[in-house]
């Protein structure tokens, strides 16, 4: 293997460390479980949001040169600055960060070690991720040769045996939609969030290596991300599977933590704690490092330098400490209605971004626009919270039932403000203004 495909592989083994965490481990059994004879279809939704987004994120950054100011900048560098910072805080100390240290405890060590309290396991998880976090630089290298393949050896272990030996039968559930349900859960991963901070990460690991030029590093860091979308689809079609089978075997309501430690104790027998155990902490752990990276790096970057890397890594992870305590299914509650709102804006920014640098700052404002509106109402919804009129006529635009309503909205939107730059471009000089003959 030459010095280029080495280098790929570590990157694209490391980026997919990053991308499956708490949420990557959990959703795709509780999903294959809820769908029951219905997974297939759930399993392509999911796909689309959990590994075709969160791979072309990486693209598109790449395209934008690491920098979220020029992905979002389009629409405005005060927009890109709150945006990244929303993603960097929801996807850091607030929700992902936190979500990886309670499904540590959670699976990995209360099934094994029932004493332990939840602050002294979330303690002791952050202070491993400080000790990888801590030094940026080495960050891909550590992660890609040493935690990827843990993950990858359990994690594959479990899934090889749950195919070969199914557990059980898939049930019909009755679960309507579920293309579209699948597409909504795969915003739980947040990977397409994390995507466009952590393209910057690899980015900068393979520029480091000597990587000089934009082309270079470009198709590199787009190679590592179809390395790491190979191996989560494989991991993902995997674990929904396996939930699949167990949908006729466990009770209805149990919740996402323990329906993967029931499967893997049912495929793996008594060694199936101690290997579940291993699988969440190397998982959540890749995940926790990556994005404490980001958090630091973004905030250091943000204030020029006044806030120091190291000092924001620390208190993201006391913060994250603190919040992990809350345990697993608070925090994906409280997440839902932000992804709600934030996963369309970054699909878009995604798809324009890959479609084009013609496409004028108006359509990125038009399209962001149209994504806003809608997906707020979305949220309030969500939240039971009375939208009224306006919520009704959203409930009834075309692939709403599937979690799209605002396609349309985002199109129209991007239209009609590239014809008013247009017409606004083009307008004829008043008569006053025109010079004298």
């Amino acid at each position: 293997m030459n010095k280029e495909m080495k280098d790929i592989v570590v990157a694209g083994a490391a980026l997919f460390a990053m991308f499956f965490g708490a949420g990557n481990l959990i959703f795709p059994p509780a999903l294959g479980f809820l769908s029951g004879t219905s997974w297939f279809f759930c399993m392509l939704g999911f796909f689309i949001t959990g590994v075709g987004l969160p791979i072309l994120g990486v693209a598109a950054l790449a395209k934008s040169g690491g920098s979220l100011d020029r992905f979002a900048g389009r629409v405005s560098p005060v927009f890109a600055k709150v945006m990244g910072t929303a993603i960097v805080l929801a996807i850091g100390p607030f929700l992902a960060i936190p979500r990886t240290g309670a499904t540590v405890y959670e699976i990995g060590i209360k099934p094994l070690f029932s004493g332990v309290s939840p602050l002294t396991a979330s303690v002791a998880f952050f202070v491993v991720t400080l000790f990888f976090a801590l030094k940026p630089s080495s960050i891909v290298d550590k992660i890609g040769k040493y935690l990827t393949p843990v993950l990858l050896l359990i994690i594959g272990l479990i899934i090889v045996k749950g195919v070969a030996s199914p557990i059980g039968h898939p049930v019909a559930k009755g679960l309507t939609q579920p293309l579209g349900r699948g597409f909504i859960e795969g915003y739980q991963t947040m990977d397409a969030l994390a995507s466009i901070l952590f393209a910057g990460l690899v980015l900068s690991a393979i520029a480091a290596k000597g990587y000089k030029t934009a082309e270079e590093q470009i198709s590199l860091t787009c190679k590592a991300g179809l390395i790491a979308g190979t191996g989560l689809m494989l991991v993902y079609g995997g674990l929904l599977f396996l939930g699949a089978t167990g949908s006729g075997m466990f009770e209805e309501g149990i919740s996402k933590s323990d329906l993967i430690v029931s499967i893997t104790n049912t495929v793996l027998g008594s060694a199936g704690r101690t290997a579940m155990c291993l699988a969440v902490s190397a998982a959540c752990l890749t995940t926790a490092i990556g994005l404490t990276a980001v958090v630091g790096s973004w905030f250091e970057k943000l204030s020029h330098g006044k806030l120091k890397y190291e000092s924001v890594v620390i208190i993201t992870a006391i913060f994250s400490t603190l919040i992990s305590v809350s345990g697993v299914e608070k925090i994906v509650t409280f997440s839902v209605p932000l992804l709600i709102i934030a996963y369309p804006i970054v699909i878009v920014l995604i798809a324009l971004t890959l479609w084009g640098s013609k496409l004028s700052s108006a359509v990125y404002k038009g399209a962001v626009a149209g994504c806003l509106i809608v997906s707020v109402f979305d949220a309030l919804s969500f939240l039971k919270v009375d939208t009224g009129a306006a919520g009704k006529l959203i409930a009834k635009l075309p692939f709403a039932d599937a979690g799209f309503s605002w396609v349309l909205p985002a199109i129209f939107c991007a239209v009609v403000m590239e014809l008013i730059r247009t017409t606004m471009h083009h307008k004829p000089l008043n008569q006053s203004t025109m010079p004298k003959s």
